[in-house]
C-alpha cells in the first residue's frame, strides 16, 4: 500500500508528465510486424516470399526443382510495352515476346508457354523459321542453372504421332544480363551467352546445365535441321505449308538462390489526413543459405534500398485524351483505360505497329501531377533517416532488396515512418539572388565557388487547415551560411530575431513572433552562402518549439512579386564545360584476383563533381580492341570523392582473363561525361 507522501509524489509527478504528454503529436504508420500486411498492401510483388516468416518479406529463394516462370504472374507480352501496358516499368514487369519476320511481335499466346500447364501450347509455325524467336525477360537477374522445354503432356499430330513424343530436332537458346541490341538486318540477334546450339535432338523433353549465373533474358530460335529439309524436298510446297516438327507446352528456367533484386512496391496508400513526415526506420535480419539453411549473417552481401514518395491526391498519373484540334484534355483513369481505343494499331497479321491519327477517341498521354506528387525520394540505405519530402495525405513506397551473392539476403521485418500533423496548410518559399531578384531567365544562377548573397520571401497558409503555426526557421544551403537580415510585415521592415544558429549546413532562425492564422505577415531572410554543385535545392522548414511536431517542409513557389524565380532552385555556372568525373585513379597497375588474399583487388579512387542529385555509377570495362567486357553497378552516388574496389570479375561474376584491359566510370544519366581511361593488367 502507497503511503501519503508517495501517493503525493505520484500525484505531482502525474502532473508534471501532462504537459508534455499533451504536446507530444508524433505517432507511426508502420507495415509489417504488428501493422499492416505485407500480402494486402502491394501493387508489385516481383519474387517476394511472403510465407518463410510470417509478418515478413525477403527475397524468393529458388530451388532448381522449381522453374523461376511458374513464380511470376505479371507478364507483359510485348519487346517493347512502354507505351502499350498501363504502368509498365522495365526492371519490374517481366516480359515475353516474339519476333515474327523481323517484326516485335506481341506473342499471342505466348503465356501458353510460361503458364506451368503442360496441356496448353502453341502450334508451331513452318514460315521463315529462324526469325521467329521467343525471349522472356524476368525483369531482374536471377541465378539462373538451367534452361529447358518440354512437350505437351496429351493430343496428337495430325499423322496421330503423340505431342509428348514431339521433339525439336534443332535449336539455339542464348541469354544476357542486361539489355541488348534486338536486330541486326531485320533477324534477331543471339545474346551474348550461348546456352545451347544443338543441331541434332531428338529428346522431346530438353533441359540444358550450366554454371550458375545471373542471367535476365533467355531468347530461343527454332533452327532448320536435316529433318526439316528432307520433309520439305518430299513436299510439294515449300516449308511454309508444312507443320514443324517439335511442340513445345513449357519453357522451364531453373535457378539456385535468390535474385540480384526483389522489388516489393506498396498500393497508394490513403493516410487519411495531411501530415508532415519524419524519419523512415526500419527493422531488417540479413542471412546466407548454409547447407540448405538459413544462418543469421551481419555481414551478408545484402543491402535494404527504400523509396518513398507522397501526394495530396489519390493517384500521381494524369491521363489525356485527344481533341478534334489535336490537343489534349484531361479525363478519368477509369475512362482511359475502359472508354479510349489505344494509339497503336496493325493494318494486317504480319505488319508492324504503327501510330493512329490523334482524335477524339484515342489514348493521348500520362503525365505526372508533379503539382500534387513528389517524385520518388533518392533511395533511403539506412533506418532512422529524415525523409524530406513535402507533407501529403497519400504514400507509397518502392522497397528494393539486392543481393550480391546468390546465397544472401534480407529479410524486412517491418517498417514505420514517423508522421505528425500539419504546422500550417502550406508554407512556400521563394529564392533569388540579392543583386537579381527577378532574372530575366527566370531562375537563380550563380558563380560556383564564390560568396553570393540570396534573398529569401515566405508565406504560410493558413486558409484549408486548422493548424497552430510555427516560431522556428531552418534554411539548408549545404554549406556554412552567413545570416544578414530578417525583415517583417507589410513594409518589410528590418527585425532582430530572437536567435540565429549558423549551422553547418545553414541557418535556425528563431522567429521574434510566431506565425498562426491570426498574425501572418509577410517574412524575408536575406543571407550569404557558396554554392559548389551545379543545381541544388535550397531545402527549407519550419518548426514548433511549443510542441513535440515534426518540421514541415518549405515548397517552392511564387511567393512574392518582389521575386520571379517561383522556386528554391539554385544552378552553379563557371566558365568551362562540367566534368562530372575527376581524379580517376587505379591502386596498381596489376593486380592478381586469384584468391590468395595478396593483391586480389583493384582499388579505383575519383570525385564526382556538380551533380545535381544521387545518379547511378558504373565501372566500364574494355579490351584492348574496344569491345566492353564487364560492367559493374558501383548504385546511386552523389557529389563528392568516392572509391570503390573491384575483384576482376564482370557482372556475371566471372573472372576475366589475364591481359590488358581499359577501366572508366560512366554516369548512367542524361550528363554527356568525357570517359577517363586508366590502363590496368590481370594476371594469375
Amino acid at each position: 500500500m502507497c503511503s501519503s507522501r508517495a501517493m503525493t509524489y505520484l500525484i505531482l509527478l502525474f502532473f508534471i508528465i501532462l504537459p508534455q504528454a499533451t504536446t507530444a503529436q508524433v505517432s507511426h504508420w508502420q507495415l509489417g510486424g504488428n501493422g499492416l500486411a505485407w500480402s494486402e498492401n502491394d501493387t508489385t510483388r516481383l519474387f517476394v516470399d511472403f510465407e518463410s516468416t510470417p509478418g515478413a518479406i525477403q527475397p524468393t529463394y529458388f530451388t532448381p526443382e522449381e522453374t523461376v516462370f511458374s513464380q511470376i504472374d505479371n507478364w507483359a507480352f510485348w519487346r517493347d510495352p512502354s507505351d502499350r501496358v498501363f504502368d509498365y516499368l522495365d526492371g519490374e514487369t517481366p516480359r515475353m515476346w516474339k519476333w515474327n519476320h523481323g517484326i516485335p511481335d506481341p506473342s499471342e499466346n505466348g503465356s501458353w508457354l510460361i503458364d506451368a500447364d503442360p496441356a496448353t501450347y502453341n502450334p508451331p509455325k513452318a514460315s521463315d523459321v529462324e526469325k521467329e524467336t521467343f525471349t522472356m525477360d524476368v525483369a531482374v537477374p536471377v541465378p539462373a542453372v538451367a534452361f529447358g522445354f518440354i512437350p505437351p503432356i496429351e493430343g496428337f499430330r495430325s499423322d496421330g504421332t503423340p505431342l509428348k513424343t514431339d521433339f525439336i530436332p534443332a535449336f539455339q537458346v542464348t541469354a544476357a544480363t542486361v539489355s541488348e541490341p534486338p536486330v541486326i538486318e531485320g533477324n534477331v540477334n543471339p545474346l551474348s551467352t550461348v546456352l545451347a546450339d544443338v543441331d541434332n535432338n531428338f529428346t522431346p523433353e530438353v533441359r540444358v546445365d550450366f554454371e550458375r549465373q545471373y542471367l535476365r533474358f533467355v531468347r530461343y530460335r527454332r533452327q532448320i535441321s536435316l529433318l526439316d529439309e528432307e520433309r520439305e524436298v518430299n513436299t510439294i510446297d515449300n516449308l511454309s505449308s508444312v507443320a514443324l516438327l517439335g511442340t513445345i507446352s513449357e519453357f522451364q528456367l531453373f535457378a539456385e538462390g535468390v535474385p540480384q533484386r526483389s522489388i516489393y512496391k506498396t498500393k497508394i496508400t490513403d493516410i487519411g489526413e495531411l501530415v508532415n513526415f519524419g524519419r523512415l526506420f526500419w527493422k531488417g535480419t540479413a542471412f546466407r543459405m548454409v547447407d540448405g539453411v538459413p544462418v543469421k549473417t551481419p555481414d551478408a552481401q545484402a543491402v535494404l534500398k527504400i523509396e518513398m514518395r507522397t501526394g495530396r491526391d489519390e493517384s500521381p498519373a494524369v491521363f489525356h485524351e485527344y481533341m478534334d484540334t489535336g490537343l489534349e484534355r484531361v479525363v478519368s483513369r477509369d475512362y482511359f483505360e475502359n472508354n479510349l481505343r489505344t494509339r497503336f494499331l496493325r493494318v494486317h497479321a504480319e505488319a508492324d505497329l504503327t501510330e493512329r491519327q490523334p482524335k477524339p477517341g484515342i489514348r493521348a498521354s500520362i503525365s505526372y501531377d508533379a503539382d500534387n506528387w513528389t517524385f520518388w525520394s533518392a533511395p533511403f540505405v539506412e533506418s532512422g533517416q529524415p525523409i524530406s519530402l513535402n507533407s501529403g495525405s497519400y504514400l507509397q513506397l518502392r522497397i528494393t532488396m539486392e543481393s550480391a551473392s546468390f546465397d544472401d539476403w534480407v529479410r524486412l521485418d517491418s517498417l514505420w515512418i514517423e508522421t505528425a500533423p500539419l504546422l500550417a496548410g502550406d508554407v512556400q518559399g521563394e529564392l533569388a539572388r540579392l543583386d537579381d531578384p527577378q532574372p530575366a531567365r527566370g531562375f537563380t544562377e550563380v558563380s560556383l565557388g564564390e560568396m553570393t548573397d540570396f534573398v529569401y520571401d515566405l508565406k504560410a497558409d493558413f486558409e484549408t487547415v486548422d493548424a497552430p503555426g510555427f516560431d522556428l526557421l531552418r534554411i539548408r544551403t549545404g554549406n556554412r551560411t552567413q545570416f544578414k537580415s530578417l525583415q517583417l510585415g507589410e513594409g518589410l521592415l528590418d527585425t532582430a530575431p530572437t536567435e540565429v544558429t549558423e549551422e553547418a549546413d545553414g541557418l535556425l532562425i528563431r522567429l521574434p513572433e510566431r506565425i498562426t492564422r491570426a498574425n501572418n505577415p509577410p517574412l524575408r531572410v536575406v543571407f550569404g552562402t557558396e554554392v559548389f554543385e551545379f543545381a541544388t535545392n535550397f531545402h527549407s522548414e519550419v518548426l514548433d518549439t511549443e510542441r513535440e511536431v515534426l518540421p514541415q517542409p518549405v515548397v517552392g513557389a511564387d511567393v512574392s512579386e518582389a521575386l520571379s524565380t517561383n522556386s528554391l532552385r539554385v544552378l552553379g555556372i563557371s566558365g568551362e564545360s562540367p566534368n562530372f568525373v575527376q581524379d580517376l585513379n587505379i591502386s596498381a597497375p596489376v593486380f592478381t584476383p586469384n584468391g590468395d588474399g595478396i593483391n586480389d583487388e583493384l582499388n579505383i579512387s575519383y570525385a564526382l563533381y556538380r551533380l545535381p542529385s544521387a545518379v547511378p555509377v558504373v565501372l566500364d570495362v574494355y579490351r584492348l580492341d574496344g569491345r566492353r567486357v564487364a560492367q559493374v553497378e558501383i548504385g546511386q552516388q552523389d557529389s563528392g570523392p568516392q572509391t570503390l574496389r573491384w575483384d576482376g570479375r564482370d557482372a556475371n561474376g566471372a573472372l576475366l582473363p589475364p591481359g590488358i584491359y581499359l577501366t572508366t566510370i560512366s554516369l548512367l544519366s542524361d550528363f554527356s561525361v568525357a570517359p577517363q581511361f586508366r590502363t590496368v593488367g590481370i594476371a594469375y
